[in-house]
C-alpha cells in the first residue's frame, strides 16, 4: 500500500477525519477491541492519531484504516489500543480489593480446593496492563501460602491487548510513585531497590506471572478449565452495555464454582444481572453448584 506523504503545517493543527472515516475507525475499534467511541470521542481519536499519522506518513485517516485493516499480525492494532485507552495504574490501587482477596477470597478458595483434595489454584489478571496488579496478587498469594506455595500449581495468568505494556510488565521495573503504596513489609521481601531509583520486582515472583497478548473481543475463550478469582478492572469502562454483557457471560462461563469476578470501582455489573452473587462495590461472586 503506498502511503505517500504526511499533510504538511503547523504540529498544532489537528487533522481532518470525514465522516465516513470517523465511521469506519469507530466500527473497527468497536469490533476488534470493545471500545465505543461516541461521536463526543471525534476529536479526541484525530488529536491522539494525528501524530502516528503525520509520522508514518499516511495522507488520511481512511489510508491508516486500511493499514490496520490489512496487518494480519495486529501490531498496528496493539498501537491504537494504547493510544486511544488509558493505562494508567500502580501497584495496591483499590486497596479493598486486594484486601478482601488476601483476608477472605483466597482463603475460602485455598480452603475449598484443599476439601477436593486440589491443589491447582487458577487465577487470571485479565486486562493486566503494565504487571502492577498481577503482580500485587501475586505476593499475596505467596504470603498466603507461605512455605507450601511450592506445592501448589498456582501460577497466575495475565493477559492484555497490548504488547508495549506486556513489555513493560515482563521488565518488572518501576518508578518510586507506582510502589508508593506497597506495604513495607512486601517491599522489602518482593522488591529490589535499583542504583537509578527504581524498583524491580523479584524473580521469585515475575517467574509465577505468566504474561500473554489476548483480545477479550474474541469471542470463544480457549481455557480448558475455569478460574478461582477472575480480576478484569477498568477495562468495561471502555465498553457500552450489550458488549459488557457478553464479555461478563463469558466470563462466568470460565469462573469456578464459588469462584470471584473483580471489576474496577467505577464500573458495575448492573442490577439486571443474575450470573453472579454481589458481594461488595464491584466485586460478585459465582453461586456454588
Amino acid at each position: 500500500m503506498s502511503t505517500g506523504k504526511a499533510p504538511q503545517g503547523p504540529t498544532g493543527n489537528l487533522m481532518s477525519i470525514s465522516d465516513e472515516e470517523f465511521k469506519l475507525m469507530r466500527s473497527l475499534i468497536y469490533e476488534r477491541v470493545g471500545i465505543n467511541l461516541t461521536e463526543q470521542k471525534r476529536s479526541l481519536l484525530v488529536g491522539r492519531l494525528q501524530k502516528l499519522l503525520r509520522k508514518e506518513g499516511f495522507p488520511n485517516f481512511k489510508g491508516y484504516y486500511e493499514h490496520l485493516v490489512s496487518d494480519k499480525t495486529e501490531q498496528a492494532l496493539s498501537t491504537l489500543v494504547d493510544l486511544v485507552s488509558t493505562n494508567h495504574t500502580f501497584f495496591n490501587r483499590e486497596k479493598a480489593h486486594f484486601d478482601y482477596f488476601y483476608n477472605t477470597a483466597l482463603p475460602e478458595v485455598i480452603q475449598r480446593l484443599k476439601s477436593q483434595n486440589r491443589r491447582d489454584l487458577r487465577i487470571w489478571c485479565a486486562g493486566s496492563s503494565s504487571g502492577e496488579e498481577p503482580y500485587m496478587l501475586m505476593m499475596l498469594m505467596q504470603e498466603a501460602l507461605g512455605s507450601d506455595y511450592k506445592n501448589w500449581d498456582a501460577g497466575l495468568l495475565a493477559t492484555d491487548i497490548s504488547d508495549r505494556v506486556l513489555t513493560i510488565a515482563k521488565e518488572g521495573v518501576y518508578s518510586e510513585d507506582k510502589v508508593a503504596l506497597v506495604p513495607e513489609l512486601l517491599k522489602k521481601k518482593y522488591f529490589r531497590k535499583l542504583p537509578g531509583g527504581d524498583w524491580a520486582v523479584s524473580d521469585q515472583v515475575k517467574k509465577e506471572v505468566f504474561y500473554r497478548r489476548f483480545n477479550l473481543m474474541n469471542k470463544q475463550f480457549p481455557f480448558k478449565k475455569p478460574f478461582d478469582i477472575i480480576f478484569c478492572r477498568n477495562v468495561m469502562i471502555y465498553f457500552d452495555q450489550p458488549t459488557r454483557n457478553a464479555l461478563v457471560q463469558r466470563f462466568h462461563q470460565f469462573t469456578a464454582p464459588g469462584g470471584y469476578l473483580f471489576i474496577g470501582h467505577s464500573e458495575s455489573l448492573g442490577r439486571s444481572q443474575s450470573l453472579y452473587k454481589y458481594v461488595m462495590p464491584a466485586l460478585y461472586q459465582k453461586e456454588l453448584a
